[in-house]
């Protein structure tokens, strides 16, 4: 059902007249003669009765109207609350916590530099939830792990390794080549981040026939944190979250590399780009490639 023919059908209504309906939509006489008879078509009734002078709205007519008034009005009300929020530009953006606490808190800013009209909205999750957002069009775009999906785009965007750390006082001695039935015995927190993919971290004691030894699970990073300064426990942290605590020398970083090296990647990962202008893409790159700098001279 076209809108137009229902908008000529009001207007029909309201002016009692073809010919000033016309007038009233900037069109020819025939052309909303034409609607209104595709209109009658459709719904396979006679709206009006017709003579030379006047149209009037027949019983049938009469039964539509309400529901074309409504139509309309649910069509304009519509068109108006788009036409309000693209004025906003409002930038609806999918991450999970780690990058929102870190990556963003340092990119907003300066987006806001360059786009200073633009409003952020920011909602966190896992991969699978922001992914499923954003293909129900939730949000804009996302900032997660790598997803394979017909129609999903995925841009390289941050490294972010995962470390294995303690606290400075931890009496596990650091010592090169450490070996996984080791590390088993000590207590482990265990920060279930949905940015990784925390099997290797599992599979790392599988293959020695041991188990990690987990007391702790926690989605918050800080509570994890919390933990390490117990000085009792070690935990598998990404190296963003942890960069300043290492740098000051109150956590510290056991070497691991030899059981597994996890180098994950955050991508941006969206449908289409054309939903935001493209200087703002090329600037989401740039702000990452900046930050990643300050991350290597640290």
């Amino acid at each position: 059902m076209n809108i137009d023919h229902i908008e000529a059908f009001l207007y029909v209504v309201h002016y009692k007249s073809i010919h000033k309906a016309a007038n009233a939509l900037f069109l020819s006489q025939p052309t909303v003669t034409a609607r209104i008879k595709s209109l009658e078509r459709e719904l396979n009734v006679e709206l009006f009765y017709r003579d030379a002078r006047s149209v009037i709205l027949s019983e049938k007519g009469k039964d539509f109207l309400p529901f074309a008034t409504q139509i309309v009005q649910t069509f304009q009300h519509g068109k108006k609350q788009l036409q309000e929020t693209h004025a906003s530009n409002e930038v609806c953006i999918g991450t999970n916590g780690v990058t929102a606490q870190y990556f963003l808190a340092y990119a907003l800013p300066k987006w806001k530099e360059r786009f200073p009209n633009m409003r952020f909205q920011i909602i966190t999750g896992s991969t699978a939830i922001i992914l499923e957002k954003l293909q129900s069009h939730q949000i804009d775009f996302a900032f997660i792990q790598y997803v394979h999906k017909e129609g999903v785009c995925n841009e390289l965007l941050l490294n972010n390794a995962v470390k294995l750390v303690m606290h400075r006082d931890h009496p596990f001695t650091l010592e090169t080549n450490i070996k996984a039935k080791e590390l088993a015995k000590q207590k482990m927190v265990f920060f279930e981040c949905g940015a990784f993919d925390w099997n290797y971290v599992h599979k790392m004691f599988e293959v020695e026939g041991v188990s990690a030894n987990i007391e702790v699970r926690t989605d918050h990073l800080e509570v994890a944190k919390a933990f390490i300064r117990t000085k009792e426990y070690v935990s598998f942290l990404p190296h963003l979250c942890v960069k300043t605590e290492l740098e000051s020398g109150e956590f510290v970083e056991v070497d691991v590399k030899h059981l597994l090296d996890i180098n994950q990647h955050i991508f941006l990962t969206y449908l289409k780009k054309d939903t935001l202008e493209s200087a703002f893409w090329d600037n989401i790159l740039s702000t990452a490639n900046q930050f990643e700098s300050i991350q290597k001279l640290h």
